[in-house]
């Protein structure tokens, strides 16, 4: 779709955006107003949907080209989630310690920098159990809150890998460590902030009776259990797998097969490796591993359900944003601080990914720069001058991809996960009142301030 928004001649009607907010209304409120219903009946709503919005736009308007590539981009969502969620599930990790702020706050630093490193979807699936196992005794919403904020999030912010609007950036010529260079700051001061908060939240939660350091060592010692238990080692090279897969690309590896479909070069073969790593490592997992983790695939389910309604319900949403961002009166106002917050609000209730690609694009046309040229987007991502729209771009794209559950795609996985482990999350817009706002957005304006000094 990232091609598609750029090319958008006329805005689509606003009746059209209906479909889209009715379901993330019914989102926020179906689990709290008639839980036993929603439960049933959620998969049937967002398909129900999804294919309604897929036939105005396939049958109706003709527009094979978007539903197609919309529906293709979902395909390969789902796929590395997927893969991801099961590589996740075979990997069993624990610390035989009980859950401080201290040992809190060293776990999401760790999350923090493994979500650059594998990627803010592996880093989240990797911890998101042990985190909980951790504070076992004490697990608050918060807890799952700020590891969403931090690991599935603000943590990706210093690689190409780290997230999926990086990612396309340096698919289209960013240079692969100009996000290290330039994003630095903005990563320690988000996640920095962001640790501070929780840590000065966590110690305000009561704590079960503990025992000192000498004599937690000699129960450990007692039960024969060592400081913590990795089982799983050797799948490490499946997520590998998973992971390098990525970069299998048609559109940028021309001798790669792919199928023809409305113009476009469909991928199969990097989804069917993730596929095929995905059943090798389940079919090689220890039985003891799957059973601590719980293993199952409920909360992939629900995640694949909803975001099916999501991703084809999103489509006039997105292009509207695309053409009210492309209106002169708007285009020439597109400073480092506009750039940051407009990309940002509509990185959290939208696909941060197209919306990276739409304000990239536009950014690059106000310089008379072309989109598909790798060597003028290595040139404006290097010149002095238009350096800091690239750093708010990037920066809004990934940090705000927190605000909601749907800002980014492990959000809405890690919370079904706690939810199935028992933990109590909260609603849709219970999360943005009650924590993305008083926590999370201030911390997004101190980034804003240092992007305006700098």
């Amino acid at each position: 779709m990232l091609t598609t928004l750029l090319l958008i001649s006329a805005p689509p009607a606003w009746p059209l955006l209906l479909p889209f907010f009715g379901l993330l209304a019914l989102i926020a409120s179906g689990p709290l107003l008639f839980p036993k219903l929603w439960e049933h009946w959620y998969g049937h709503v967002a398909v129900g949907l999804g294919l309604l919005m897929l036939g105005y736009y396939g049958f109706i308007r003709h527009d094979w080209h978007t539903t197609t590539e919309t529906l293709a981009e979902y395909f390969s969502f789902v796929v590395l989630l997927t893969a991801l969620f099961v590589v996740g599930s075979t990997l069993y990790f624990n610390l035989n310690v009980a859950g401080t702020p201290g040992r809190n706050v060293l776990l999401l630093t760790a999350g923090a920098v493994l979500a650059s490193v594998v990627g803010t979807t592996g880093a989240s699936l990797l911890l998101i159990r042990p985190f909980i196992r951790l504070n076992d005794q004490r697990i608050r919403s918060y807890h799952i809150v700020f590891f969403i904020f931090i690991v599935s999030n603000a943590g990706g912010l210093l690689t190409p890998l780290g997230d999926p609007p990086l990612f396309i950036g340096f698919l289209r010529g960013v240079p692969f460590f100009w996000t290290t260079e330039h994003l630095l700051v903005p990563w320690l001061l988000s996640n920095g902030l962001l640790l501070l908060l929780f840590w000065l939240k966590d110690r305000r939660t009561p704590y079960p009776a503990r025992l000192s350091r000498s004599e937690q060592r000699r129960a450990r010692s007692a039960k024969g259990l060592p400081l913590f238990d990795f089982n799983g080692r050797y799948h490490l090279f499946w997520l590998l797998l998973v992971l390098g897969a990525v970069f299998l690309n048609p559109s940028h590896l021309p001798w790669l097969p792919y199928l023809p479909v409305a113009g476009l070069k469909i991928s199969f073969v990097r989804e069917a490796v993730q596929l095929l790593a995905a059943w090798g490592c389940y079919r090689t997992a220890h039985p003891k591993a799957l059973a601590a983790n719980h293993f199952n695939l409920a909360p992939m389910r629900e995640v694949a359900l909803l975001f099916f309604g999501i991703f084809l319900t999103m489509m006039p949403a997105l292009q509207l944003a695309a053409h009210v961002a492309a209106e002169p009166a708007v285009a020439s106002r597109l400073t480092p601080a506009t750039l940051y917050w407009l990309t940002g609000i509509l990185s959290g209730f939208l696909d941060n990914a197209p919306t990276y690609a739409s304000f990239l694009g536009l950014s690059l046309a106000g310089q008379q720069l072309d989109f598909a040229n790798a060597t003028q987007v290595q040139q404006f991502a290097e010149a002095a001058a238009t350096m800091p729209l690239l750093r708010a771009i990037s920066s809004g794209a990934v940090l705000f991809g927190a605000l909601t559950y749907i800002g980014n795609g492990p959000n809405f996985l890690v919370r079904a996960i706690a939810e199935k482990e028992g933990v109590p999350m909260p609603g849709f817009f219970a999360y943005i009142g009650r924590y993305a706002l008083p926590y999370l957005l201030p911390v997004l304006g101190i980034v804003s301030g240092w992007l305006l000094w700098s």
